[in-house]
């Protein structure tokens, strides 16, 4: 621990004076934000802070999943409007679940995961991280060579973990989450704007857990003083000479609308666009029981 807490003290010591910027994914749209806005508070050496297909607000998100579905094709209209007869016990449950973080977000997201466990149920093998593969495992992807590697005894020493076994989807992690899940955490975003803090929103096209839908309708319902400029402002996203996504960009907020053949030019060459760049994806969220009051709705 002395060892430790002498290196945090002399990087700190390094990088005091340094520009600080935070990214994350999935269910870090909770924490990436939040974060940014106390290293704000603290030093003032925030420069910005990137989500990518992040969870952020869940009432707006969770509502638009239907549009993205009927969009992909996956379910039909008549689903997408059996889905809409249960969007005001979702919208209603998430303003009794707040912004706390308390008991009631749990009944808020049962009431609200319904929707998402509905489509699922729908989709049959689609993956759900990128619809237009298929799913081929619990978590449609195969983590089994990544498990093996990081369970071996000389990693597990090397990471100081000792006997703990590394899981792909931790049960005693998302758990405890479920208190948290359907908090509105885009209530501290706006400040952060208004003292000049960047931040980019990205999403994939084809991502569907927390798809590009649900993040754009968050961040264009946001107040802030550029709002209407912001929601105003919509550029081609270039990579090379080949428009690889959307951009819509304000001032100090982007949202950024990807293009799956972004993929190949993130692995073959630097960024060139027009305005602010960068990010890719992934999100994991509980699927819950697929059957319930949709089904007799």
């Amino acid at each position: 621990m002395h060892d430790y807490v002498c290196w945090v003290n002399w990087a700190l010591a390094i990088l005091a004076k340094n520009y600080f910027y935070i990214t994350g994914e999935s269910y870090d749209g909770h924490y990436i934000h939040t974060s940014a806005a106390r290293v704000h508070q603290g030093n003032k050496k925030m420069k910005k802070f990137v989500i990518g297909n992040g969870l952020t607000d869940p009432a707006i998100q969770y509502v638009a999943y239907a549009n993205f579905a009927l969009d992909m094709g996956i379910i039909t209209q008549t689903e997408h409007d059996r889905i809409n007869n249960v969007l005001p016990l979702c919208k209603i449950a998430a303003k009794l679940g707040g912004t706390d973080g308390t008991l009631s977000c749990i009944s808020t997201y049962f009431a609200c995961n319904t929707i998402f466990s509905y489509i699922i149920s729908h989709a049959g093998d689609s993956n759900y991280y990128d619809v237009r593969k298929k799913c081929i495992c619990s978590l449609c992807y195969d983590f089994s060579n990544l498990e093996k590697f990081l369970n071996q005894k000389f990693v597990r020493d090397a990471l100081g973990v000792g006997d703990i076994e590394f899981v792909s989807c931790s049960t005693s992690v998302y758990q405890p989450m479920l208190v948290d899940w359907m908090r509105n955490l885009e209530t501290g975003i706006p400040a952060l704007l208004e003292d000049g803090i960047n931040m980019l929103i990205y999403a994939g096209e084809y991502d569907l857990i927390c798809n590009w839908i649900c993040d754009s309708r968050w961040v264009h319902a946001m107040e802030w003083s550029g709002k209407k400029e912001f929601t105003s402002s919509h550029v081609p996203f270039e990579v090379n000479g080949f428009e690889v996504g959307l951009l819509t960009s304000y001032g100090p907020l982007s949202f950024l609308k990807i293009y799956p053949r972004l993929e190949k030019q993130f692995s073959n060459s630097p960024l060139r666009t027009r305005s602010h760049s960068k990010g890719m994806k992934m999100m994991k969220i509980g699927l819950g029981d697929p059957s319930g009051p949709l089904d007799q709705a």
